[in-house]
């Protein structure tokens, strides 16, 4: 008689899948609202005024569009005004309304449209972000079966207190962290820890609120409080995380601050000082005028804008969106990069990767075929990649009867009159401990009694990651770091096929985050990619998050900076060196804008410059700055950043 084997497979059930997270309606924010019809009415405006039509065509649909967007920030920069602070949003209202006011309504009206859809985008991010993370603590239950002496009571999973003793049913969800005290089970903890399979649960062993059971009962004694959980600590990570990017944010405010104190200071200076000394007052008004049109940020404005939306445009062209141009700018910062292992380097599927005969006269068609037709009924991964590796093959899959699988024991079915069971070997052997040390997760095949096969199963690597690691290497200088919920043999094969020799295993979500803490800490700039729910914490905490978008998990895919949606790989590497070329054109522009500002303002302030030739070359520095940015949204721009 062979050795038993054991099955720890569990189905999921469809209808316990995660909870789709709150989602926010595109028009449902003011500030996406304003600024469309901002746009439109700006749009709508421009072939009238280019064409030379009469003004009350065109008059009254910019004024819509300096209405529309320039209220909100020019009544924040009134709000920070009283607050004895000058922000560069009132600068730019006040310089859209001052080029309105000498004639140049397109002007002051692309200037209004560009900040107020940089507002709905940030606020359309930032409300998504804190969606996604309310909706995460519906991974765990509300109510919870707790044990007491007398029997079974329902309570809230805050009602629960370290020590009690809960019971989770087959499908549901574990309300609490804790240790198993009864029962066997497996438990889907892909959520927690990124494994692609469900993990045996037996007394003894630790569990995560959150997860899902299997088919077993488990008995299960809290050990920590539902606020201390590692589900409850994952939100809290992604808004601690979140919340330290604003000193960035604080420092950029500082600079605005100083520009706007400056052009307001000097623009108030040009008029009030040769107005004392006898100057004529419409001569000197138009003057000071002249200096507040040549001097404002538009040109600056476009110098940053256009190669970084160009970028975003391009990426999105081929599967990668970028959620704001400052992701764009930092993603060419990075000289740092760690990969999540399932789901990123990896399908996230696992495949037979390996058949070994045992015993018996069975070929290894045969033994495929007898193995899919008893786990054809399965809907446990392992069982479907058994079923999917005779497919591929082109064999026949023949119906199984009196099919059965329980937690701890093996699945059984009758197929064509024979006993077929599949299942985890009890004991070990030499084939098993040779597959298993390739990192590969075994089965069983058992036909009548006798083992006739072992079945390495594995997740197989992407196609063209090896590549994109030696990408990510050449352009930050360093080789990527592999961080993994999974085992580390699993994670050492996997990493030796994408040419990483830095692995970190068996990681936790507050591992991955303290890993990637630990480079910014030593000044490194870091670049997470991952999928899960488990990687949303080092994504937020990282200098910039890309996430898997396919299969990724819904706060993975809010949390990240970008996200992949065609799950190319490659495409990571491409778009890192699309961000340096964008910051390349970022830096040429500010140059040709500074430049161009800068001889306007001296032109102005040593001499007479006319204002018409003062529009002019605002105008013109304002156009030049613009076309070369544009140049990043040719489609030679994606293929040589994919080199």
């Amino acid at each position: 008689m062979a050795s038993p084997v054991l099955d720890t497979r569990t189905p999921v059930p469809a209808a316990r899948a995660v909870p789709p997270p709150r989602r926010t309606r595109l028009f449902s924010l003011p500030e996406v609202r304003w600024a469309a019809l901002s746009a439109v009415a700006f749009l709508a405006a421009l072939p009238l005024d280019l064409a030379g039509a009469p003004a009350w065509a065109w008059g009254p649909l910019y004024a819509v569009c300096y209405a529309a967007g320039g209220w909100e920030p020019g009544w924040a920069g009134l709000t920070a005004l009283r607050e004895k602070s000058l922000d560069v949003d009132l600068l730019m209202v006040v310089a859209a309304i001052g080029a309105a006011a000498i004639g140049q309504y397109l002007d002051g009206g692309l200037l209004i449209v560009i900040f107020a859809t940089s507002g709905a985008l940030e606020a359309l991010a930032t409300r998504r972000t804190a969606d996604s993370v309310r909706g995460l603590l519906d991974l765990a239950p509300a109510r919870a079966v707790r044990l007491t002496g007398t029997g079974e009571e329902t309570v809230d999973v805050a009602a629960l207190r370290v020590g009690d003793t809960v019971l989770v049913r087959p499908g549901e969800r574990l309300p609490a962290d804790g240790t198993v005290l009864d029962g066997t089970s497996d438990v889907d903890q892909a959520t927690i820890t990124g494994e692609p399979l469900p993990a045996a649960k037996a007394p003894g062993d630790d569990v995560f609120a959150g997860t899902l059971n299997g088919t077993g009962a488990l008995r299960v004694r809290v050990g920590k409080d539902a606020s201390d959980s590692v589900i409850a600590r994952i939100v809290a990570m992604v808004e601690e995380a979140s919340a330290t990017k604003a000193p960035t944010q604080l420092f950029i405010e500082k600079i605005e601050q100083r520009y706007s104190v400056g052009v307001v200071a000097a623009t108030l200076a040009l008029f009030a000082v040769p107005l004392a000394l006898g100057a004529d007052f419409t001569g000197t008004l138009l003057r000071a005028m002249t200096f507040m049109i040549v001097a404002s940020p538009c040109a600056v404005v476009l110098a940053t804008m256009p190669p970084l939306l160009s970028a975003i445009a391009n990426a999105g062209r081929h599967g990668v969106l970028i959620k704001s141009a400052v992701v764009m700018e930092r993603l060419g910062q990075v000289d740092r990069v760690a990969l999540d292992k399932t789901g990123t380097l990896t399908e996230g599927a696992p495949r037979v990767a390996e058949v070994r005969l045992t015993g018996g006269s069975l070929t290894e068609p045969e033994v495929l075929t007898l193995a899919a037709a008893a786990e054809l009924p399965s809907e446990h991964p392992l069982g479907r990649a058994v079923v999917s590796a005779a497919r591929e093959r082109g064999l026949p899959v023949p119906g199984a009867a009196e099919f059965s699988s329980t937690p701890g024991h093996g699945v059984r079915a009758l197929v064509d009159g024979r006993e077929v069971t599949v299942g985890r070997p009890a004991e070990p052997s030499s084939v098993v401990g040779q597959l298993e040390a390739a990192g590969h997760t075994t089965v069983v095949v058992t036909v009548d009694g006798e083992a006739v096969a072992v079945l390495g199963i594995a997740d197989r690597l992407r196609d063209g990651a090896a590549a994109a690691v030696a990408a990510l290497t050449r352009l930050s200088g360093t080789a990527p770091t592999l961080l993994t919920g999974d085992n580390d043999r699993a994670a050492r094969r996997v990493a030796a096929d994408a040419g990483i020799t830095d692995v970190r295993a068996g990681l936790l979500p507050q591992d991955k985050v303290a890993a990637v803490r630990e480079w910014e800490r030593a000044g490194r700039r870091t670049l997470v990619v991952g999928d899960g729910v488990n990687d949303a914490p080092a994504l937020a905490a990282a200098h910039s998050g890309i996430a898997m978008g396919r299969a990724g998990s819904d706060l993975a895919l809010e949390t990240a900076d970008a996200v992949v949606v065609r799950d190319e790989l490659a495409t990571v590497p491409a778009v890192v060196a699309l961000s340096r070329r964008a910051r390349t054109l970022v830096v040429q522009n500010l140059v040709i804008a500074g430049v161009c500002i800068g001889a306007l303002v001296i032109w102005d302030l040593a001499g007479h410059l006319p204002l018409p030739l003062g529009v002019a070359g605002h105008e013109g520095s304002t156009v030049l700055v613009g076309l070369n940015g544009l140049r990043l949204l040719r489609e030679s721009a994606w293929r040589k950043a994919l080199g």
